[in-house]
């Protein structure tokens, strides 16, 4: 324990803007732990061109995070819950999941635009698509892979008319203001969510997450 009574925790996350604001929640939510960052990429962050479509529960979005952890340069690694791949990498342990926010999708439009017929809309999803089509049972698919912002930015330069995006995200990075629609039906399991994983010998860390 430090003179100051904070424990100071070395922390791997993916240094997207949103898994920066997922860091800066987990900060919230645990005030008497002092995260010190360890920003990294995982083979989904250089890999933009492997479509989602075929990936199953694999750790295409935190492989190396969690090599890191394994290897000691980290106490925790902060993940999106839904990346978590299954089963989870020998020798780790989910020490924490967050009560999550809005699970829900949502199909972002340009401003003003409305769900037309023949619409354009990009995802990389199969689940998704089928919530699309139940408003618009005509729409064209494209696959989409990027950051947020740059999935965003299609919609700007006119490549697609719509974009589907987890209201989580929208919320975590305050996009709100978009324009966007609800999709219906259920979503990836653990949307929402934030999942924190050390390793499973450090009953430590365990303990600093279950006490704070």
């Amino acid at each position: 324990m430090q003179p100051s009574n904070t424990y100071f925790v070395r922390s791997g996350a993916r240094s997207s803007p949103l898994s920066r604001a997922q860091f800066e929640e987990v900060q919230f939510l645990f005030p008497q732990l002092e995260l010190e960052p360890v920003w990294a990429e995982s083979p989904g962050d250089r890999d933009k061109t492997t479509s989602l479509r075929s990936l199953e529960k694999t750790d295409f979005f935190t492989r190396d995070l969690d090599r890191m952890l394994l290897d000691g340069k980290v106490r925790i690694a902060i993940h999106s819950a839904k990346d978590l791949p299954d089963p989870l990498p020998q020798g780790l342990s989910l020490i924490y999941l967050s009560d999550g926010i809005d699970p829900r999708d949502s199909l972002v439009l340009k401003e003003g635009k409305t769900v037309r017929s023949g619409m354009r809309v990009a995802t990389s999803s199969v689940r998704r698509e089928e919530a699309v089509k139940t408003i618009c049972p005509d729409a064209i698919f494209m696959d989409v892979r990027g950051r947020i912002e740059e999935r965003i930015a299609k919609l700007d330069l006119n490549e697609v008319d719509g974009v589907v995006i987890a209201e989580a995200a929208l919320i975590r990075l305050r996009l709100t203001h978009l324009n966007r629609i609800f999709l219906p039906g259920e979503t990836s399991p653990l949307q929402g969510k934030l999942a924190i994983l050390a390793r499973s010998e450090d009953g430590e860390i365990r303990q600093m997450f279950h006490g704070a």
